[in-house]
């Protein structure tokens, strides 16, 4: 089988092996592939495997001998799964690989806000500590997550990673979800979306993106929150107005934002966010930890072995 796998550089930049595909096929291996060269490179392919490339249904018609499409990650909107269905080729992701490592993400988010972490690091490598008078040294307050309340929007498998972390460092728990509130575990409570906004102290997003939820996060809803309130996006960038963010941040309506997903992906450098002090910007790599891309690979094989066997696995477009 010929086996193209067409931007591999993120999810295997080297420290892991491409070596099992070899076992199930022909194998090339591109970095990253633009837009127009994905024909040319997957034109005799039988199995695609993709993270980021857009397959859309012009080009998967231009693909004669493609079967099956296996993206490299638990969202697939870069794939036109109902052309893909048309043309009879399966398309298969992989869930839950990255939940412990975005929930870990959260919270480092969240601790660096709250204990001020980059920002008396930064401080004691410039000698503030050293020159200071007192045995300790803080110019800003820290706080305690006991007793606080953290608002959580979606309750899939990251959100609910997010809720036992949270009751384990003591906070109330409130969520936003589809889920029955006789079905949630005792420790939260279910709450409407205006809700949420008003008794968070701080708020972090776990939904997907849909025309319902882009631009959840904007000017109004940012005004309904607590003063001083944080807010962290570790899902999607359009889940927010990144505008309106950063004004949010300027007035200090917002407390801070730690964010590991924007708008534009690489962002534009002018992006207003990036003026706001308060503003943690890391480079969408919650799901990146290598125990994480390590799953996400051996799923993948997986995935390919099970097609392989007849008995296609985690298909998106049955």
């Amino acid at each position: 089988m010929q086996i193209v796998l067409l931007d591999g550089y993120a999810s295997n930049p080297g420290d892991l092996t491409w070596e099992p595909l070899k076992e199930m096929g022909e194998v090339t291996v591109y970095d990253r592939t633009q837009p127009s060269e994905v024909v040319e490179r997957a034109h005799d392919a039988e199995i695609i495997v993709t993270n980021k490339v857009t397959l859309t249904r012009q080009t998967l018609e231009q693909l004669p001998n493609l079967r099956l499409i296996c993206v490299l990650a638990t969202g697939y909107n870069t794939i036109d799964t109902l052309a893909a269905r048309d043309l009879g080729i399966t398309v298969c992701n992989v869930p839950a690989y990255s939940t412990d490592s975005v929930a870990q993400m959260v919270f480092a988010q969240i601790l660096n806000m709250t204990n001020r972490v980059a920002h008396y690091a930064r401080q004691t490598r410039e000698g503030r500590w050293s020159a200071a008078p007192d045995f300790c040294y803080w110019d800003l307050p820290v706080s305690e997550l006991a007793g606080k309340t953290l608002g959580i929007v979606g309750l899939g498998h990251i959100g609910a990673k997010v809720a036992s972390i949270a009751r384990e460092f003591g906070m109330d728990v409130f969520a936003f979800t589809s889920k029955n509130s006789i079905d949630l575990p005792d420790y939260i409570q279910k709450t409407t979306l205006e809700g949420l906004f008003g008794v968070s102290d701080i708020l972090t997003l776990h939904c997907p993106l849909t025309p319902d939820t882009h631009e959840l996060i904007n000017a109004r809803t940012l005004a309904r929150m607590k003063r001083g309130a944080l807010l962290v996006n570790t899902g999607r960038g359009p889940l927010v107005n990144e505008a309106d963010v950063a004004e949010a941040l300027a007035s200090g309506q917002l407390g801070g934002y730690g964010a590991d997903v924007m708008c534009s992906e690489p962002p534009a450098a002018d992006n207003p966010l990036f003026a706001q002090p308060n503003a943690f910007i890391t480079p969408h790599i919650a799901w990146a930890s290598v125990e994480a891309r390590q799953r996400l690979l051996n799923a993948t094989f997986d995935n390919i072995r099970a097609f392989q066997d007849g008995h296609p696995q985690n298909v998106v477009n049955p």
